[in-house]
């Protein structure tokens, strides 16, 4: 196997786990995570000549996953399934491990109801970004992330509150 490509499956191995929450956040069905989750592997793939290590590669990986993302649920005709997914914004520490999945569960679900851009937020905000971080994955000011950031907060509240799922 070429260096190249092990070096990148090693990258992909090791940061999997920032795809297949990408894939969960902007996908319901199993089957179209999975589905994006080999798209965005394939874009990345194509893009890792362009990766000139300017940057740490899993925030690289955060923007051409979050930008496959976005183009890949344009794409995609299916029209998503509204029933209700979320849990807190800030995932407390639950001592029931089934509790925990379930209140994660919800919070996907939730997240299922906001635009591309509301998603790709509250995805790098739960990465623990910064307000710079984001602003840099997403290509806008840190102002404007923060103000983005805080609706989207606002937004996703609401939305787990309208569908009963507050604990």
């Amino acid at each position: 196997m070429h260096d190249t490509q092990k070096i990148f499956l090693q990258q992909i191995n090791e940061n999997k786990g920032i795809i297949h929450k990408v894939a969960k956040m902007y996908m319901d069905n199993p089957l179209d995570q999975e589905d994006l989750f080999q798209e965005i592997v394939m874009q990345l793939w194509k893009a890792y000549p362009s990766f000139k290590g300017t940057s740490k590669f899993s925030t690289w990986m955060y923007r051409v996953a979050l930008n496959t993302a976005i183009v890949f649920f344009k794409k995609d005709h299916r029209k998503v399934d509204k029933a209700s997914l979320n849990e807190q914004i800030e995932i407390a520490d639950f001592s029931d491990s089934h509790e925990k999945e379930e209140k994660l569960a919800y919070l996907y679900k939730a997240v299922q109801e906001l635009n591309q851009i509301e998603k790709a937020l509250i995805f790098l905000f739960l990465e623990n970004q910064s307000h710079r971080e984001i602003a840099q994955n997403l290509g806008i000011t840190e102002v404007n992330a923060r103000v983005k950031l805080n609706r989207t907060k606002e937004k996703l509240q609401q939305i787990i509150k309208k569908n009963g799922y507050e604990f």
